[in-house]
C-alpha cells in the first residue's frame, strides 16, 4: 500500500505540474519498486522516458496520468481488500473461530 500511495502522490504531482515549464513526468517502475520494497523498503522514482515534450520542455500527458490514477485506484482497492481479509482471519483466529 506504501507503493500505491507513493505512486498516487507522483501522479497527482505530475497533473499539478502539467503547465510548469521544464517539468518532467515522474513515476515508479511499479514491479521493480515492489521487488525492491520487499528487499529493503526503498521504492525507486524514475523519470519517464519516451514522452513527447512540448516547446516549454514539459512532457506531462494528462491522458496517461488519468489512466494511471484509475489503475492506481484499482491497485489500492485490491490491496485494501486483501489487508481487510487478512485482518479478519487474524480476528477470527483470536476469537477461536467465532465471528
Amino acid at each position: 500500500m506504501d507503493l500505491v500511495s507513493m505512486r498516487q502522490k507522483l501522479v497527482t504531482s505530475n497533473i499539478a505540474n502539467a503547465e510548469t515549464p521544464g517539468y518532467k513526468t515522474q513515476d515508479l517502475d511499479f514491479q521493480s519498486s515492489l521487488e525492491s520494497a520487499l528487499e529493503n523498503g526503498a521504492p525507486r522514482r524514475i523519470e519517464v522516458a519516451g514522452l513527447i515534450s512540448r516547446n516549454d520542455g514539459n512532457n506531462v500527458d494528462l491522458d496517461r496520468e488519468a489512466r494511471l490514477l484509475a489503475e492506481n485506484a484499482l491497485r489500492f482497492n485490491i490491496a485494501s481488500s486483501l489487508l481487510r481479509s487478512s485482518l479478519q482471519q487474524v480476528k477470527e483466529a483470536i476469537q477461536g473461530g467465532k465471528s
